[in-house]
């Protein structure tokens, strides 16, 4: 979407160049992005109508990821979410999945913190509401931004790469940011640690 609301400015990006630069990333962190390499200066109402047909999309796109909502019924341990993303587009994604209801209490963004990924900020916060130690926790990121930022808090970080802007070849990450595992299903989640499953 942000491709193609670009394009029609004069900005030529593709998908390798958003992942690389965008994903994981809050949408101020994009902006100041592209007003640095293409001298864009975009106006709220830039933002306001790429959010909104953002929303439209997912609402005719998103699926939940298969196996998602069984790993969080199983889990042994607390859980919560803490994207980069807008409150807004986080209530939308979750409700049109329908994790909404049992994620929204325990659903923390990058507007609550200053420094968004790759900083450690939010991770940290997360784990101190949550009552965590962080090097007790374990992210699950498909970003390199957001595998950083759970690096420096110094949390487990696992990568998953089975989402539909990703895949089985999604190159080996740079040394800054090398998880702790990498997974494609969430089928597989639990293999790795089974003592993460509650007993049946």
């Amino acid at each position: 979407m942000l491709v193609t609301e670009l394009h029609a400015l004069g900005v030529d990006i593709d998908l390798p160049y958003v992942s690389k630069h965008f994903l994981g990333r809050s949408y101020p962190t994009v902006m100041q992005t592209i007003r640095r390499d293409f001298g864009l200066d975009l106006t709220p109402d830039f933002e306001l109508r790429y959010r909104d047909r953002l929303l439209e999309e997912f609402e005719r796109r998103l699926r939940i990821m298969p196996g998602v909502a069984e790993v969080i019924g199983q889990l042994a341990v607390p859980c919560c979410v803490a994207p980069s993303s807008s409150p807004r587009r986080v209530e939308f994604s979750l409700g049109l999945v329908g994790l909404w209801q049992r994620l929204g209490p325990v659903t923390f963004t990058a507007s609550l913190v200053e420094r968004g990924k790759p900083a450690p900020d939010l991770f940290l916060l997360v784990a101190a509401r949550m009552g965590v130690a962080p090097e007790r926790c374990l992210v699950v990121e498909d970003s390199l931004t957001g595998v950083r930022a759970g690096l420096a808090a110094g949390m487990t970080v696992w990568r998953f790469i089975g989402g539909s802007h990703m895949g089985p070849d999604t190159p080996e990450e740079p040394e800054d940011a090398r998880p702790h595992r990498r997974f494609a299903s969430f089928t597989d989640f639990f293999q790795t640690a089974p003592e993460l499953r509650r007993p049946a």
